[in-house]
């Protein structure tokens, strides 16, 4: 097959985009093109959770179906008007020392993005300072994920748990599927320890744990978990990053990260009550706003300390 090409303008842009008729979600007969027309349909929610962020890439140019990789260093392939930070990356399997991740702020690199079949973009709990170093992060998160033949639905009950913990130490948070198969918490929060809200995070998930031993883990250990909910805590490691809110997801149907009230992880009480296509995200976008369009004005309270 002919490599399709089609010249576009994105604001100040020209791009050129390529086999867009390509399917990538064959259970769904979700094409490229249509992966593109997703994210420049949601581009005025997701880029809000993107900016001032290095952004991971994880790409799957044969589709969602075949395997996909993880990519941090852009620079091989990143047209010159691509902001890029060179960051480090300590440990990294590519024996790298430094990477040049991308930072996706306007809508223009975000298409460029889509065009490499990026269909997840994964970003950490910090942003980049002004001297391009990292600065402390600005968000707790707490990931949610189900053991089976605990779902979703389980979850939100955790959910609901960690809420109620938060608020006791003055804190509130913001819910979102992971697009995958369980929930994401995320807590705005001010701190100039790197490290503490990975030890906050994790001191809560362990009181959870050893108060509700039938239902929550808080171990790393996957035979602890069937059929109890793991509360991830570690994805506060600032090594570590997280799906961002309005990210598609790698799954046999275009599901996408999709930002939830509370009022709808409380009624939840099926799997599909919260999961959401590409299609059905726009929808939402549409008629409900931006469910996290407040997360970034939100009070940003210093973290307690942890006994």
């Amino acid at each position: 097959m002919p490599d399709e090409q089609v010249s576009v303008s994105v604001g100040d842009r020209i791009l050129r985009l390529t086999n867009l008729s390509k399917i990538l979600y064959p259970e769904a007969d979700f094409s490229k093109g249509e992966v593109v027309d997703y994210y420049v349909g949601v581009a005025s929610a997701l880029l809000p959770r993107l900016m001032g962020r290095p952004v991971t890439f994880r790409r799957y140019p044969n589709g969602a179906g075949a395997a996909g990789f993880f990519e941090k260093d852009v620079s091989r392939h990143a047209p010159d008007w691509v902001r890029t930070t060179p960051l480090p990356t300590p440990g990294s399997s590519a024996n790298r020392d430094i990477a040049h991740f991308v930072r996706i702020e306007d809508l223009p690199t975000l298409v460029w993005a889509a065009n490499l079949a990026a269909l997840e973009l994964h970003v950490p709990q910090w942003r980049i300072g002004d001297d391009g170093a990292a600065l402390p992060p600005d968000l707790l998160v707490f990931d949610l994920d189900p053991g089976a033949p605990a779902t979703i639905v389980e979850c939100c009950r955790v959910a609901e748990l960690v809420r109620e913990e938060l608020a006791a130490d003055g804190l509130e948070a913001w819910a979102k599927t992971s697009g995958s198969k369980g929930l994401q918490l995320y807590v705005p929060v001010s701190t100039t320890d790197p490290d503490q809200t990975s030890t906050y995070a994790r001191a809560l998930a362990g009181r959870l744990a050893r108060a509700h031993l039938g239902s929550i883990v808080a171990t790393m250990e996957k035979r602890a978990r069937p059929g109890k909910v793991f509360i991830d805590w570690s994805q506060n490691n600032p090594a570590k990053t997280t799906v961002a809110a309005y990210s598609l997801r790698a799954r046999p149907q275009p599901n996408a990260s999709a930002p939830v009230t509370w009022h709808e992880v409380e009624a939840c009480e099926t799997v599909p009550d919260l999961t959401f296509t590409a299609p059905e995200v726009r929808e939402r976008l549409e008629a409900d706003g931006d469910l996290l369009g407040d997360l970034d004005d939100a009070d940003h309270p210093e973290l307690p300390p942890v006994d």
